[in-house]
């Protein structure tokens, strides 16, 4: 089984990531910050990867570290889970609508991070939880998971659905990058024989 388990503990915060990437997107997401865990439930959820996040943060500051150590930690727990990457299909895309929004992702299993970002939330709060931290997740995810991950919003002004079909477009994509491809197996998906 791809699996991994990381626990990452600063003195800023506490996580805990547990994920199985042959899962069937059943997830159990505890951060104390209510639209990051919908968040991650919907990542979890259509990118049929079992996911289980626990994390305690300095929430008296703001949500900034939790969020972003969460990414942190999920990112390394899925370089875990892949391992040498062998017979993963490593690159796929989504192009997702949600309401208003449309939002594109695309991306690239490499070991090389890197994130492009074309999306902008039209408000600076979803409730409680500020826009811009979006962003910080998949900048995180995407360093510390090895993923050239590329988003671009094509439409949207609700900043609630903009920031849902991010996450469920990234879930899509990813579903599909790790899913191993049956004509390739036992082959790394690179002319350079490593990822």
């Amino acid at each position: 089984m791809r699996s991994a388990e990381v626990s990452r503990k600063t003195a800023e915060t506490e996580i805990t990531v547990q994920i199985n990437l042959d899962g069937t997107g059943v997830y159990d997401n505890q951060t104390g910050v209510g639209f990051f865990d919908h968040m991650l439930d919907q990542l979890s959820r259509h990118s049929l990867i079992d996911m289980t996040v626990r994390a305690a943060g300095d929430y008296h500051i703001d949500d900034h570290h939790t969020v972003e150590d969460v990414g942190i930690a999920l990112g390394q727990a899925l370089t875990q889970a892949l391992g040498d990457k062998k017979g993963i299909r490593r690159y796929a895309a989504c192009h997702l609508p949600m309401d208003d929004a449309q939002v594109r992702a695309a991306l690239d299993l490499s070991a090389r991070p890197y994130l492009i970002w074309n999306v902008e939330m039209p408000t600076p709060k979803i409730g409680a939880f500020d826009t811009e931290l979006v962003r910080e997740f998949f900048q995180a995810l995407a360093t510390h998971g090895g993923i050239t991950l590329h988003v671009d919003q094509i439409h949207g002004f609700n900043s609630h659905h903009i920031a849902e079909a991010t996450f469920k477009a990234v879930a899509r994509a990813l579903r599909e990058a790790v899913e191993t491809d049956p004509r390739k197996t036992d082959a790394i998906p690179s002319t350079k024989g490593a990822l």
